[in-house]
């Protein structure tokens, strides 16, 4: 805790209003999205890349904040005559010196992680090592940039004595200012990777940027044949080793997989003395990092026996968050496998992007060995959990039993095991509802999502929201800062599920959404989605509902667009549109040669004494290229923009005022910059796929469709397979029997060989027709067992792949995934 006025001692900023200098700082805030506490925070108003922290202070000012860091020297502070301000030249740099002093005030070890992979996973498994032996804070999630380092290293308090941070970076220089926040006495390099290798001049440069992190540690762990290829680095004095090479200082002896157990027998030698060790996994990545553990548990001087018995008991950690559709019209978030306070905090965050006309139902267990008190960690979570506004706690756990009193103000249901609340009415009785699901991994919350969820076949389309995300900002970084963004939600939103990806386009402050027909509008904004919303092909049938549930129609013709003037006028009532310019698309809108008409129809007296142009507000005019995605077509793109800036010219003159234009789609935006004009639409570069084929890799694939073997069966050489006998075995062949089929959106075209699957990391063929509801594959070649995961597309296996193969694009590939396939969606 700091007063603002140690705050700018610390920083050396300019107070230039200073209104409550003994202010307590508990909270460092730069997301005006996760405000907890408002009279204990203080924001930082970073000018981003996508959002400009200034413009959220008023927000902020309103829900009771009083205390800013700021880097504006022009902004209105006299617009909030009770705030703080503090003005400094780089806000983030400011937010790392606070943190930076904040370190200093602790004496005890810390551990500073890097790498290119594997970072998270080391210090999630170290922290399970040592909590027998140690009080814990350790970086939140991924907290490993500029801005989560200092977040994390804020966590630090007096009750703890270790601490474990990661340390992440993307371009030279950033390095230094995460040594002066963590300042670690102990370094753990995992390994060096292709991740950011864009940033830097060559590997070597990169190496050298991340080893600043160990500036002033005692020790440095990591692996022999990792280093040895960076001989100044290598004979760092510092170093402690592992390898096979009889130089390290744990040199690996052998290896062995138990037969039939997922686990690999270690022998090693360390300071002249044979060990042998039990790992738990058998994958050469997940080694590595329980080697790196290993190092630091010996460094630490942990007894033998206990580091045996402490690994052979770690787990894979489940490092997502998953969004899934419950029964009785609820949403769950599973993080069922993770329970901390930073952690908690961070899926309350997630849930409050969620649908705000749900109910908020928390189910907590217990937190274990939090390194707190048992009164102030429960104190601070009914803190959370009532500045959050959660409708609803469900606890299991005696601790929870114990503090009860904490949690008055909400409607309660205590019980000490999973097992009493598995069948318990409230349990049952939760509907309406967006459920979040964390605890303990012994309590065995994996049973409530079972329950809870909703029950469909085996078939998943997992969407990866953190990837969605990505796309999401690739976009915005291409834009002016002035260029508003439409999203194209239309379809399911593409396959991917459209309340749940319209609900995260919110919380990333999209402009506007764009759906196809009026019915995919009302399902977003009953489902809690406020945003401005076009529809794309309105019918008359539909006005009642455009009007009811504030949706914006696009008019493209003089029959839609007299019907809903007319519709106006008897309802007494206006509205805002969107006018389509058919450019030379030749599908919908109006033609420059019908300008001039149309111009007249909307500056014409009605019956009623009133103007169309008075009832109705244009938004927009818009237009659409019909070849943006081939360079082929680039003259007549060129031509069709040219032709839409006059026609719009036009209709802004006659009208009096200007409106959004925009005409670019997703492989417009990247191929005709000059084009953004006031708004672009983002469609299928949202989903991962760059239809130019100019730029994919700077694009994240954000789903994964998979499916299970249901059935294996062995057919002799000429047994045919499926319906018409088309699958034929030519040889002895093991076919299998996958729960996927064309009324799940794989299409029978797939059928006969076209098609092909990834089952165990193995390319397979489709043998016969693909049937309704399933398919089956040629898996001769491959081990595998019934129940076995299948993938259909992925990052390995492309929707682009599999559209070529059926002479289709990946547009049909996403928006044919039936609705019946469960879709899972996660945050890493």
């Amino acid at each position: 805790m700091y007063t603002i006025r140690e705050i700018i001692e610390i920083t050396q900023a300019t107070p230039i209003q200073l209104k409550q200098s003994n202010q307590e700082i508990h909270h460092l805030l730069l997301d005006s999205r996760k405000l907890y506490h408002p009279t204990q925070a203080l924001f930082f108003a970073i000018d981003g890349e996508h959002h400009n922290g200034h413009d959220f202070v008023q927000d902020l000012y309103q829900k009771g904040v009083r205390s800013f860091v700021i880097a504006q020297a022009d902004f209105p502070i006299d617009l909030f005559p009770q705030g703080n301000f503090l003005l400094v030249k780089n806000v983030i740099k400011t937010l790392q010196i606070i943190a930076a002093r904040h370190r200093q005030q602790f004496a005890f070890p810390v551990i500073g992680i890097t790498g290119s992979n594997g970072k998270t996973m080391v210090k999630e498994w170290l922290a399970k090592l040592l909590v027998k032996h140690y009080r814990i804070v350790k970086s939140p999630k991924s907290y490993n940039s500029q801005i989560g380092v200092p977040l994390s290293v804020w966590q630090m308090h007096s009750r703890h004595n270790l601490a474990i941070f990661e340390a992440g970076i993307s371009q030279h220089g950033e390095m230094a200012a995460l040594q002066q926040v963590i300042k670690p006495t102990l370094g753990i390099f995992t390994n060096l990777g292709t991740a950011h290798d864009e940033g830097f001049a060559n590997r070597e440069e990169k190496i050298r940027e991340k080893w600043q992190l160990f500036q002033g540690c005692q020790q440095i762990i990591g692996c022999y044949e990792h280093l040895v290829s960076y001989p100044d680095l290598f004979h760092d004095r510092r170093l402690l080793t592992w390898g096979q090479d009889a130089s390290a200082d744990v040199q690996i002896l052998a290896k062995q997989t138990l037969d039939n157990q997922q686990v690999t027998r270690v022998e090693y030698v360390f300071q002249q003395q044979k060990y042998t060790i039990d790992i738990p996994f058998v994958d050469e990545a997940s080694l590595e990092n329980v080697m790196h553990c290993l190092l630091a548990l010996l460094y630490l001087q942990i007894p033998l026996q206990d580091i045996q018995e402490r690994i052979s008991r770690l787990r894979p950690i489940s490092m997502r968050m998953e969004l899934k559709r419950g029964v009785r019209n609820t949403y769950l978030i599973d993080d069922s496998y993770n329970n901390d306070l930073a952690g908690l905090k961070i899926a309350l965050d997630f849930m409050s992007t969620q649908d705000a006309q749900l109910q908020k139902v928390v189910i907590l267990s217990d937190m274990l060995q939090s390194g707190m008190s048992s009164d102030l960690l429960y104190r601070s979570i009914a803190d959370l959990l009532k500045s959050k506004q959660i409708d609803q706690l469900i606890a299991v756990g005696s601790e929870f039993l114990k503090h009860q009193s904490y949690f008055e103000q909400l409607a309660t249901t205590f019980v000490e095991t999973t097992a009493q609340l598995l069948p318990h009415p409230r349990l049952a009785a939760l509907s309406k509802a967006v459920i979040l699901i964390k605890g303990a991994r012994r309590f065995r919350f994996e049973q409530l999502v079972l329950q809870l969820q909703q029950k469909v076949h085996g078939t998943v389309l997992e969407i990866d929201l953190d990837a969605l995300v990505h796309n999401l900002n690739y976009y915005r970084n291409r834009l002016q800062a002035d260029t508003k963004l439409m999203v194209m939600v239309k379809a399911f939103a593409y396959g991917s599920g459209s309340a749940e990806v319209a609900h995260l386009l919110q919380f990333h402050r999209v402009d506007y959404l764009a759906v196809a027909y009026a019915d995919e509008g009302v399902f977003l904004r009953e489902h809690g989605i406020t945003l401005p919303i076009m529809v794309m092909n309105p019918g008359e049938d539909t006005f009642d509902k455009l009007l009811q549930y504030d949706l914006e129609p696009e008019l493209y013709s003089f029959r839609i667009l007299e019907a809903f003037i007319h519709f106006l006028i008897d309802r007494g009532q206006s509205s805002r549109i969107h006018l389509k310019i058919d450019t030379g698309m030749r599908r919908l809108g109006f033609t420059p040669e019908e300008i001039p008409e149309l111009l007249a129809f909307l500056s014409q007296q009605t019956k009623t004494n009133v103007t169309p142009l008075q009832l109705v507000e244009i938004a927009s005019v818009f237009s659409h290229l019909a070849g943006a995605d081939d360079a082929i077509h680039s003259n007549y793109s060129q031509e069709q923009i040219a032709l839409f800036k006059q026609v719009t010219l036009q209709i802004e003159t006659a009208i009096g005022y200007k409106v959004i234009k925009h005409i670019l789609n997703s492989p417009g935006i990247v191929r005709f910059p000059e084009a953004h004009l006031d708004m672009v639409r983002l469609g299928i570069g949202l989903y991962g796929i760059e239809a130019n084929q100019l730029e994919q890799d700077q694009l994240r694939v954000i789903s994964r469709l998979k499916t299970t073997i249901s059935q294996i069966k062995h057919l002799k050489s000429g047994q045919t397979v499926g319906y018409g006998r088309k699958g034929v075995a030519k040889r002895p062949t093991k076919t299998a029997t996958i729960a996927i089929g064309y009324a799940d959106g794989f299409s029978r075209a797939f059928s006969n060989g076209v098609g092909k699957v990834l089952v165990n990391g193995v390319k397979v063929p489709v043998i016969g027709n693909v049937c309704m509801d399933m398919s089956m594959i040629d898996v001769t070649e491959v081990e595998v067992n019934e129940g076995d995961e299948v993938i259909i597309f992925n990052n390995e296996l492309s929707i682009i792949e599999l559209a070529q193969s059926i002479q289709t694009i990946p547009y049909e590939i996403l928006t044919n995934i039936s609705e019946r396939v469960k879709r899972v969606f996660y945050l890493e």
